[in-house]
């Protein structure tokens, strides 16, 4: 434990914990599903229910700048994904996203017939593409992290890939494997869920040409937030999504007859923005103002290795193997009983998630989880299963624990 405190008391990233609203005496390793509350967040919220809404009504489309939302947050969000700001929009859902830019990247390469993914991705990904697929009389091809590269033939129109993955954390390269792609004539999609906020992200510099990710997890925007969408430079004209809406028009308020597609990633807005999501997204990505991503990953890397390390160390305990050098900043460790085991944490204010079978998941985000909390959720977990407690019916599995 004195070593644990020894690495807070050092650490620079210590001062951000203040910027959340954390419940005493819980130790909240869940951030990667859903980010804690932004400190600032119920004042900003008041505000804009009392005044913006409450006494400005329709004007504060305008005068609070409603209507420009989804552009202004997503060039907030563009420096923690490495994009220039006119490239994100923050807007629909992760799902909506990447529908609307598949749909792109299949017009963009007309003749090719393939989607490619990995085969162990997260399923939404994969139901989103197969809906996709029979729309557009292509094929959803997936195959393992290894066969990839070999995949990429000239019938690939896209690959679509999680940059961290959900359950093991292991990192694709985004810069080799955004080559391998172009290489074969192919266009590259990028799931960012559990990478943004976490961990350092290049898109412009590593070559990728359109990327979507949460707004809920690690950018602390709050239960079902809004998601975000990058478009590269280089695709600003020629990217035509299937789905188009009236906030994606050149000219909106014209109320032409005909979709224009207005200019740069402005073209991926579909309906009206949800301004109170927007406005707790805001607060969310505000976290990170003056934060050094390089250290905050560097933290959450070596926050999972403590963790997974002690872990190792438990009776009846699996811990997944870390991938090498770079990974996510959550780690799976695996019990038999992993659901009665987790219930049981949470009882005693230890919140992770859990995976059937047997998977149990931490989250260790740098801007909110100390050091001290490797230590009280490895205690937690230790007395958990030397007391049997778990078998108690209490604890009997009741409805999804996530």
């Amino acid at each position: 434990m004195s070593q644990l405190a020894a690495l807070d008391a050092a650490d620079p990233l210590a001062p951000a914990r203040a910027r959340f609203a954390l419940p005493p005496g819980v130790v909240y390793l869940d951030g990667n599903s859903l980010g804690p509350l932004p400190a600032a967040l119920p004042e900003r919220l008041a505000h804009t229910l009392a005044h913006e809404w409450g006494k400005g009504l329709i004007r504060s489309w305008n005068d609070a700048g409603w209507i420009d939302l989804p552009v202004t947050l997503g060039a907030a969000i563009a420096p923690i994904v490495g994009a220039e700001p006119d490239s994100v929009v923050a807007c629909d859902s992760v799902s909506l996203n990447l529908f609307k830019l598949a749909s792109a990247a299949l017009a963009m390469r007309a003749g090719r017939t393939t989607v490619l993914m990995e085969a162990s991705d997260f399923p939404t990904d994969a139901y989103v593409m197969q809906g996709l697929a029979g729309l557009a009389g292509v094929t959803l091809k997936r195959v393992p992290r290894a066969e990839l590269v070999a995949a990429l033939d000239d019938d690939v129109a896209l690959m679509l890939l999680t940059h961290a993955h959900y359950v093991s954390a292991q990192l694709h390269d985004m810069a080799a494997m955004s080559e391998a792609a172009h290489q074969a004539g192919a266009l590259t999609l990028w799931d960012l869920s559990h990478s943004a906020g976490a961990l350092v992200v290049n898109l412009d510099a590593d070559g990728a040409d359109f990327a979507v990710g949460c707004g809920y997890k690690f950018l602390n925007g709050g239960p079902g937030a809004p998601a975000f969408a990058y478009l590269a430079r280089r695709h600003w004209e020629a990217a035509q999504p299937a789905l188009t809406g009236w906030m994606g028009h050149a000219r909106p308020f014209d109320f032409a007859a005909d979709y224009a597609p207005a200019a740069g990633a402005r073209r991926l807005l579909t309906g009206t923005p949800p301004i109170l999501a927007m406005r707790a997204l805001e607060a969310g990505v505000a976290t990170f103002d003056g934060i050094d991503l390089a250290q905050a990953e560097a933290k959450s890397r070596q926050l999972v290795q403590l963790f997974a390390a002690g872990a190792a160390t438990l009776p009846g305990v699996r811990v997944d193997a870390s991938p090498q050098g770079r990974h996510g900043a959550h780690v799976i460790i695996r019990h038999a009983a992993a659901r009665r085991v987790m219930t049981a944490l949470i009882a005693r204010g230890v919140i992770g998630d859990m995976r059937p079978p047997d998977a149990m998941r931490f989250g260790f985000p740098a801007l909110t989880t100390r050091f001290a909390d490797v230590g009280l959720a490895l205690t937690a977990i230790e007395q958990v299963l030397a007391s049997g407690e778990w078998q108690d019916e209490r604890f009997a599995p009741k409805g999804v624990v996530s």
